[in-house]
């Protein structure tokens, strides 16, 4: 790989069992970071081993959230640079997105944070229709402009203040760790509760302006996401695997792209939607506004797992 570093840039990538996808995602940035940190909860298989391989700054901290633990990361790691860079173990950079990013932290930029653009791999294919691509998510930011929403259950979400703008190049994510079709189902059968949990206390919440669809991409997803709630139980799945299937063509995704697509936007959305009729029910919605949400979110896997759904 042509390197284009370095870069004033520290990369933070949080780890859990992460041995069969950090190596490409360490490939991508080592010797052209200017600091790369893995933060790991207790790994049990290799690891820690393979970010030495690569030079990083291995450190270890008990986890307890997604947001808790890019919390601590962003606090105590000892980052030098103004610019910070967070991805997860299963993503590695292209060079194009390598070079997009040097230029953006080299010299006086306005931005405060930046948006990358994620290429999905799903059993060794790119997932390129239905919707999910191109996908923007914010991972490139000055680390004294950010903060971390503690409110999702499932999810991390880093808030910016102050402008932000998009990024040439792609980040891909492939999670190697589920390579069995049986894993991924586990996972999500597992975060279908937290995400019935999440959409309760959600529409507990004050509601969000439509003007939010004029904002930055985490502004449109968060607005799409509360109309989402209001739709109804069963036939939101349904409506969902035809928009992305039928009409934004995750067809042409072939075979890959089926499983994908009816699974993560049919099969699971079912899910959530089973566990939600069940949590109200049994009266448990009055138990979600008042719980300690941290307490709900340790329920999920550790690291990365959840940021996919």
């Amino acid at each position: 790989m042509t390197r284009v570093g370095p870069a004033a840039v520290s990369v933070i990538v949080l780890t859990h069992n992460e041995e069969r996808n950090l190596r490409a995602c360490l490939e991508s940035v080592a010797g052209w970071a200017a600091a790369v940190f893995v933060v790991d909860s207790g790994s049990t298989d290799a690891t820690l081993m393979v970010a030495r391989q690569f030079d990083a700054t291995a450190v270890t901290h008990p986890f307890d959230t997604h947001a808790r633990q890019w919390a601590w990361a962003l606090a105590e790691l000892p980052i030098t640079t103004e610019w910070v860079l967070a991805v997860d173990a299963d993503q590695r950079l292209t060079p194009e997105l390598q070079a997009a990013i040097t230029d953006a932290v080299a010299g006086p930029s306005p931005a405060n944070g930046y948006f990358l653009c994620r290429r999905q791999v799903f059993r060794g294919r790119w997932i390129r229709h239905g919707g999910y691509y191109p996908k923007y998510l914010l991972k490139l930011f000055r680390r004294q402009r950010v903060s971390i929403d503690h409110a999702d259950l499932v999810d991390h979400h880093f808030r910016v203040e102050g402008p932000v703008a998009k990024l040439r190049g792609d980040l891909i994510e492939d999670n190697r760790n589920e390579a069995r079709i049986a894993d991924w189902t586990a996972k999500h059968n597992r975060y279908a509760v937290l995400q019935a949990k999440q959409e309760l206390a959600a529409a507990m919440g004050p509601p969000i302006s439509v003007r939010a669809i004029f904002g930055s991409p985490d502004d449109r997803t968060r607005w799409l996401k509360h109309v989402w709630t209001g739709l109804p139980l069963y036939f939101r799945p349904i409506v969902y695997v035809f928009y992305r299937y039928v009409l934004r063509l995750g067809w042409l995704d072939g075979k890959e792209g089926f499983i994908f697509h009816v699974l993560q936007g049919f099969w699971y959305r079912l899910l959530v939607d089973i566990n939600i009729d069940e949590l109200r029910a049994t009266r448990e919605p009055e138990a979600v506004g008042g719980v300690d949400r941290g307490r709900l979110a340790g329920e999920v896997l550790p690291e990365s797992d959840g940021r996919k759904l």
